[in-house]
Parts: C-alpha cells; sequence; structure tokens
C-alpha cells in the first residue's frame, strides 16, 4: 500500500511513477475525499471537546441550583451529531482505503518504464545446447522415460494438473531437496505454513482485492474478509508471519524458506508450445522471503537474486538474469530480476525464479513494522521475496538440454543423491 500522505501531498510525483508500469490514475476523488475527512474529523473533534467540557461543568452547575435542562439537551444533539459524523467518516474512511488499496506499488527509480518489451538482460550464464540430433521437446521426454503421466493426471484433476512417477517422482523431490539443503546452509529459517490462508493474507501480499478471482476459494463464492483460500505461492503466507506485528531493529534481516504446492486458478493462456508442465493449476515451489531493514533491502535483494541463480547453475543449466520492466513487475513489487531457464523446444528462456522488492508496499497492507534501539518511533520494514525455485520449468528444462541421441537423459550430478541413477532410460511400455 502507498504512503497516503506521499499521495496527499505529491500527487503528480505518484501518477507519474505509476505512469511507468503504464498505470494511469486521477487523484481528484482522493484529494476530496482526503479533505472531507479531515473536516469531518475536525467538526468531530470540536463537537467532542465542548461536550466534554460542559459534561463536566454540568454537576457544578447543578450543585448550585441552577437549571441544566438546555445543556442537556444540548448534550443530546451533540451525541446525535457526533455519531452522524462518524459513521459519514467511515465511509469516506473506506472509499479511501478502497481506493489506496487497489494502487500498484511505485517502480524503483532504476527501472525502466513500459512492458516486458523493454525487460533488460543483465547476465548470460553458459551456453545454448548444441545437438547433433533432432532433440525431442520435454512433453516426449518425460513419456519416453516414464517421469510424468499426464493422462492420468487429468483424470484426477483435469486440465492443468499431471502426476510425478518412478524416476520423475524422484527427480522432482531431488530438486525441492536440492534447494532445501543449500538454503538451510545458507543460514535461512525453514517454514512449513498452512496451505489454506485467511483474507487477510492475501490482502497483505497485495493479491486482495483486484486478484482475488485467480485463487481457489474455500466454503463461500464470495469474496469477502471471511473467506479462506488455498495460497497460490509461500510468499502469501510468508510475508503475514509477523503481520501486525513490531519488530526490533537489531533482529533484522529475519530470513526464511518455504517449501509449498503452488495453487493457481488463474494458469494463464495456454500457446500451443506451452504443452505439459510449462502451466498448470498445481506446481511445486521453494519460497524464500526477507523482513530487512529499509537501507538495506537493495543490497538482500542482489543476494537473494545470486541465491537463486546460483542454484540453476548448480543443475548445469543455461539461463539468463532479466530486470523486468515497470509493467511486467508484480503489482505489489517495486523491482524485480527474473532468472529464466532455456527450452531448447520453444527457443525460450521460461522464469524459473523471480526475485522482487516490495520495499514497504506489504509492510504498510500487513502494519509490519519495527523499532530502532533507543527510539520512540516504529517504522515500516521491507519486505522481498524470491522462488528458491519453482519446479515445474525445471524439469522440463533438465530433460531437454542434458537429452543424449538415445532418448536418455543426463542426471545433474547434485541431483544423484536423491534420483539414485547418472542417466534416465526410456522405458519399455
Amino acid at each position: 500500500m502507498l504512503d497516503i500522505n506521499e499521495i496527499r501531498n505529491n500527487p503528480e510525483r505518484i501518477k507519474n511513477a505509476l505512469a511507468k508500469r503504464l498505470f494511469e490514475v486521477d487523484f481528484t476523488e482522493f484529494l476530496e475525499w482526503d479533505q472531507k475527512r479531515r473536516s469531518l474529523i475536525a467538526e468531530s473533534e470540536a463537537l467532542k471537546a465542548r461536550k466534554n467540557k460542559v459534561s463536566s461543568e454540568i454537576p457544578f452547575l447543578k450543585k448550585e441550583g441552577r437549571d441544566v435542562t438546555a445543556l442537556l439537551d444540548e448534550m443530546k444533539e451533540i451525541s446525535e451529531k457526533v455519531k452522524s459524523l462518524d459513521d459519514e467518516l467511515k465511509k469516506v474512511e473506506d472509499e479511501i482505503n478502497r481506493f489506496v488499496a487497489s494502487l500498484p506499488n511505485l517502480p524503483a527509480e532504476d527501472v525502466v518504464a513500459g512492458g516486458k518489451e523493454n525487460n533488460q538482460v543483465v547476465k548470460v550464464h553458459g551456453e545454448k545446447p548444441q545437438f547433433s540430433f533432432t532433440p525431442r521437446n520435454h512433453v516426449d521426454l518425460v513419456n519416453a522415460l516414464g517421469l510424468i503421466d499426464y493422462e492420468r493426471g487429468v483424470k484426477l484433476g483435469g486440465n492443468g494438473f499431471w502426476l510425478y512417477t518412478g524416476d520423475g517422482a524422484l527427480l522432482e523431490w531431488g530438486l525441492l531437496n536440492y534447494f532445501i539443503q543449500e538454503h538451510v546452509k545458507d543460514g535461512y529459517q525453514f517454514i512449513l505454513p498452512p496451505h489454506i490462508l485467511n483474507y487477510q493474507c492475501g490482502f497483505t501480499a497485495g493479491q486482495f482485492p483486484k486478484f482475488a478471482e485467480d485463487v481457489f476459494r474455500l466454503e463461500t463464492n464470495e469474496v469477502s474478509e471471511k473467506m479462506q483460500f488455498i495460497l497460490p505461492t509461500a510468499e502469501t503466507a510468508l510475508v503475514n508471519l509477523h503481520r501486525d506485528e513490531i519488530l526490533k531493529a537489531e533482529d533484522l534481516p529475519k530470513k526464511y524458506f518455504a517449501y509449498t504446492p503452488c495453487y493457481r486458478k488463474e494458469a494463464g493462456s495456454y500457446r500451443a508450445e506451452e504443452r505439459g508442465m510449462i502451466r498448470g493449476h498445481q506446481f511445486n515451489k521453494v519460497e524464500m522471503f526477507q523482513y530487512t531493514l529499509p537501507e538495506d533491502s537493495e543490497k538482500a535483494l542482489e543476494e537473494l537474486v545470486e541465491k537463486a541463480a546460483r542454484l540453476v547453475a548448480g543443475l548445469g543449466l543455461h539461463y539468463r538474469v532479466s530486470k523486468l520492466a515497470a509493467q511486467d513487475c508484480s503489482a505489489s513489487m517495486g523491482k524485480t530480476y527474473d532468472i529464466e531457464v532455456w527450452i531448447p523446444s520453444m527457443n525460450d528462456y521460461k522464469e524459473v525464479s523471480s526475485c522482487s522488492n516490495a520495499y514497504d508496499y506489504q509492510a504498510r497492507r500487513g502494519n509490519i513494522r519495527f523499532k530502532r534501539k533507543d527510539s520512540k518511533k516504529t517504522e515500516f520494514v521491507h519486505t522481498l521475496n524470491a522462488s528458491g525455485l519453482a519446479t515445474s520449468r525445471l524439469l522440463p528444462a533438465i530433460v531437454e538440454q542434458f537429452q543424449q541421441e538415445d532418448g536418455s537423459v543426463i542426471v545433474p550430478e547434485v541431483l544423484r543423491p536423491w534420483v539414485r541413477k547418472d542417466v534416465l532410460v526410456p522405458v519399455k511400455k
């Protein structure tokens, strides 16, 4: 959530910053509501002050035998007027909060304007694999190797679901264990959160109310503050660990990671080449998360990008790192780097980790603050997240980049302790 004081004092600056996202906003109504809110508060407080003053005088007047009927009538009128003003104030504040909650985060100053066409490649690791034979796509490869059962996945869950089978399940579990092992080694605290969350979790993360239709909701079809939903990413849980808390500056940064499946109702538009596991309604992901001091968040983002990229490099995969343009950053994030792995059959790179700095945007929504030593003032923390990593595009990249002419696939060395094989070979059917 943006700082209301900043909007009030610098509406043109906020408007121009959001324009980098190609997001148009008119603050005319907001400024009128804000002025009305302050007028209502001033009027209500003046009446309350009058009521408190007269109320304290009435007992003494009665003691002197004076008639206080008129004053009692006035107090009744003031009470009714204050209630009316408070009701009106609540309506105005609801309008203000609804409006501010709908605004995306401001892009960082060094983030370029525009959409994904303006994304900047900032690093390339390794070379694109070259084949002396006609390479297969990952759908054909995983079928031949007996790693994924698409037909039974659809039978159980419908389109957008699949089953990991045999060596495929071991490969998937190996990826997750590899990530977990590395994050524990780096000093991040392991969290296994609930998969069912409440509305406030989605609001704090910045997914609600605007993107409430993209999640799987429980019990009711209504979008309300009583709704529960299945988490679309572990970030939605991790950003709420310290909701409505005041942390100590000396306890920051707090570094967490979590493993969860991710459930996405809106899996995106399916292009012909985005078959198999490239898009789906459920996929596995390990997520890194940090709460930091404001002055440390840029360094923390660099750390997250380095860690996510190191995991992909450890698998021996060719990838690149892109700094996203403003419109391509998600609504809650001020700056984002994507780690994108090469998928040969698509002749394209696909994101396997999104590393982002939300600055104080999510902390304002979740009222997550900290206090410096010897200070009475509270400040908002900065929150950052990074996939570390999502698996549903890594497995296609592994089988496509490491495929051999005979249809076998070399298993990345770091995964062999879990897969218990150096090479995966086609299964007899």
